[in-house]
């Protein structure tokens, strides 16, 4: 841990992303920190390595050279219909001023600030959380996803490094193994942490570790930075703040996007100490999660990033209604099919389909871009069949049918229903019958069709994220294949309410002297920087963003 003789000017609990780039802020102003964290060193960098390691931009070189005309404003105009800021007068107060903060960031110096690390990014801008069908309202309107050359551990790196090498300097000492279990107040001021001492794990990334207490500690410092993650894996809170009134009935089957140690304690514990929580009810849980074939922590789930051709149905055999399709409307999606009183619904699509659009979230998932093999990735991509990981998927995954007619289709979906929810061959057959007519003509009343063709006007969705639209029953684009989709934890979208310097916001409005947060816990700042909704890319940026925000205040005031 640490030696008698290292005094740090904060302690900043989490080593994940957000608390890494807090901490690389400090080590550049000459500030010693101590990192306090419950995992073992294997964890640095936190949920942030597992994932696929894609930042928000707005109007960035790669957008223009694929055509794309983005705008702050037009960017502003995306997040605020998105948000849907609602509670001004408190709970959303600070988020709304880091919504209008982290938007300028994005258009501005985030770009620079990254790359300026060592950050490189593919030349191809996805297109994600396409948006609820409205100018106005959730989604974005262009292309902003821009996935890093390495995903998520190269994300990692350009943070890791340096606050490496201000541990060999002196300045950064290591706590692992350490529980924080309360936040040490003096006088009105947080000053230090106790808690407990875990036993020594040599457990691999992401592998659920012993929670066997072997002593104690209280440490002291100058001020403590809150970095501690959200609630992911903690199904309990999870369901405790579930919106039932705004979302449904709350799953009763959930896997998980995230380890095991992603609990969310910190909340309860940084409350206990005056902080404010704000915007409990909002959560970003994901309706395209599959049983993980190859589990790294327990209920290990992925998330399918799927392009727009799939048809999507619920776990009855309706198709879901209009604009509820792949990659458009995650928490409106997740309404539709929680009211059909099941917690899971069906992609059915075809061989040409899965090779051309299926994305699986995480950087264990996508080796070639991880790796940053160009020569890997171009044979992997270009080849004929899906990806790799995709491939495994489909012939072990629980979760997948493949048939080479409807009726089979339905029989090995119908083995896989869960709650008494049995589908009809005739009926599925029928809605994919009538959609695949409207392909006679290049214009059509199919808002979904209608959806593909405009994706396609996109060059990196034409080029390799979007198939050509075809007829699902034609068996030359086939076989057919089903993918049940589970609810899959994954972001909190609420936490401690934050200032612009991430300062914690205590009961009376005021912050509290030397208690400071960032990241998810934050809810990536201001107690809920996405409102309701997030338009993806956007939690990788926030964590560096408040992260950095409170490592520049942290430098100055100490």
């Amino acid at each position: 841990m640490t030696d008698d003789d290292f005094r740090p000017d904060v302690i900043v609990v989490g080593a994940g992303l957000a608390g890494l780039v807090a901490t690389h802020e400090l080590v550049k102003a000459g500030k010693r920190v101590l990192v306090a964290e419950q995992e073992n060193r294997n964890n640095l960098g936190g949920q942030a390595f597992w994932s696929l390691g894609g930042l928000f931009f707005v109007d960035s070189p790669e957008q223009r050279r694929m055509g794309i005309k983005d705008s702050p404003e037009l960017a502003m105009q995306d997040w605020l219909g998105s948000a849907g800021f609602d509670r001004l007068d408190d709970q959303d107060v600070w988020g709304r001023q880091w919504a209008e903060a982290y938007v300028a960031w994005a258009a501005g110096g985030k770009r620079d600030y990254v790359r300026g690390l060592g950050l490189k990014f593919l030349p191809f801008v996805g297109w994600a959380e396409r948006g609820s069908g409205s100018a106005s309202g959730h989604g974005n309107s262009v292309p902003r996803f821009h996935l890093s050359w390495g995903t998520g551990p190269a994300v990692v790196e350009i943070f890791e490094k340096p606050v490496l090498d201000g541990e060999a300097q002196g300045l950064v000492r290591f706590a692992f193994r350490h529980q924080v279990d309360e936040l040490v107040v003096d006088a009105g001021a947080v000053v230090g942490v106790r808690g407990s001492v875990l036993e020594d794990s040599d457990a691999e990334r992401g592998v659920k570790s012993s929670r066997e207490v072997v002593g104690d500690f209280e440490l002291r410092a100058g001020a403590v930075v809150v970095t501690s993650g959200g609630i992911g894996h903690n199904f309990d809170l999870m369901r405790a703040n579930w919106p039932v009134d705004r979302l449904g009935p709350v799953p009763k089957h959930m896997i998980a996007g995230v380890p095991a140690h992603v609990d969310g304690r910190m909340l309860a514990i940084s409350e206990a100490a005056g902080a404010n929580l704000v915007n409990s009810d909002r959560m970003w849980a994901y309706t395209e999660g599959i049983h993980n074939w190859d589990p790294i922590w327990p209920d290990h789930a992925i998330r399918i990033i799927p392009g727009p051709s799939s048809m999507w149905f619920d776990a009855l055999g309706d198709r879901l209604p209009s604009p509820n399709f792949p990659g458009f409307d995650s928490i409106g999606t997740m309404k539709a099919i929680l009211a059909t009183g099941h917690d899971y619904s069906w992609f059915v699509l075809t061989q040409k389909i899965i090779e051309k659009e299926f994305a699986l979230s995480g950087s264990e998932q996508n080796p070639d871009i991880t790796r940053r093999d160009l020569k890997f990735m171009l044979q992997s991509r270009l080849a004929k069949g899906a990806p790799g990981p995709v491939e495994k998927f489909k012939e072990h995954g629980e979760d997948f049918v493949v048939a080479d007619t409807i009726g089979e289709l339905v029989a090995g979906m119908n083995e896989l229903g869960r709650d008494g929810a049995v589908l009809d061959a005739a009926h599925v057959e029928k809605q994919i019958v009538e959609r695949d007519r409207q392909l006679d003509n290049a214009f059509s009343k199919d808002l979904q069709l209608m959806a593909i063709r405009n994706a396609r006007l996109s060059r990196t969705d034409k080029l390799i994220r979007v198939a050509s639209p075809h007829r699902i029953l034609d068996a030359d684009n086939g076989p057919l294949i089903a993918v049940r989709l589970n609810i899959l934890s994954r972001k909190t979208l609420g936490g401690i309410q934050t200032d612009l310097d991430s300062r914690v916001i205590g009961g009376d409005g005021a912050p509290i002297p030397g208690l400071y947060a960032a990241g998810e816990v934050a809810g990536f700042g201001g107690g809920g920087v996405h409102g309701y909704n997030a338009l993806e890319g956007t939690f990788l940026g926030g964590c560096i963003f408040s992260g950095r925000a409170a490592g520049l205040a942290l430098a100055k005031a100490l």
